[in-house]
């Protein structure tokens, strides 16, 4: 009397194991956190470049940051600083004007590294045109044109998917459940 019982349970584990198959990869990715702004912005054109500041949606650890300009010379100061979901990075020396690239590199709270690289320009003083020399009501130059950026733009990880204990525990109660079903089926 238990047979019926037991293969009618393996058949339904192994439906939901199939059911939860097919909707594995729907599931959002956990705990990956993404690059929320960054300061210079993505192909922004700046005038100098003192820091870099990379704020994430969520606290990061084990930050590296690497400015560095056309030639491969590299620009950063010391070892980044974190501060919660805050990183910043300071810069040695006056940045020449030319293109430069931030490279990061940081680890989510979940354990899954993250990286990517930022463009941008520096355009030094050439930037000042008649934007800037253009007087404010209250006498203070304007700011340069190059200045005025676009909103932050979030830059994404490309991490989506689903984590691996999540296919061993799917796999694990498939198998469970056909070998349940073959193991009590009745033999001719």
């Amino acid at each position: 009397m238990k047979r019926p019982f037991l293969a009618a349970f393996a058949a339904f584990a192994a439906i939901v194991a199939a059911l939860l198959l097919c909707a594995g990869p729907a599931l959002p990715a956990q705990a990956h956190t993404s690059l929320k702004s960054s300061d210079p912005q993505k192909n922004a054109q700046v005038k100098t470049l003192e820091k870099v500041t990379l704020e994430f949606a969520d606290s990061v650890q084990f930050p590296v940051v690497v400015v560095r300009g056309e030639d491969g010379k590299r620009y950063e100061k010391g070892a980044p600083v974190v501060d919660g979901p805050k990183v910043t990075e300071a810069v040695a020396g006056p940045v020449p004007p030319g293109r430069y690239t931030i490279a990061w590199r940081v680890v989510s709270p979940d354990g899954h590294p993250l990286e990517g690289e930022i463009p941008f320009t520096v355009v030094g003083d050439q930037s000042l045109g008649t934007a800037t020399s253009a007087a404010a009501p209250d006498g203070a130059a304007s700011a340069p044109a190059a200045a005025a950026a676009p909103a932050p733009q979030a830059e994404d990880a490309g991490q989506t998917g689903v984590p691996g204990w999540t296919w061993a525990v799917i796999f694990g109660i498939a198998g469970v459940g056909i070998g349940l079903f073959l193991s009590l089926r009745k033999k001719p």
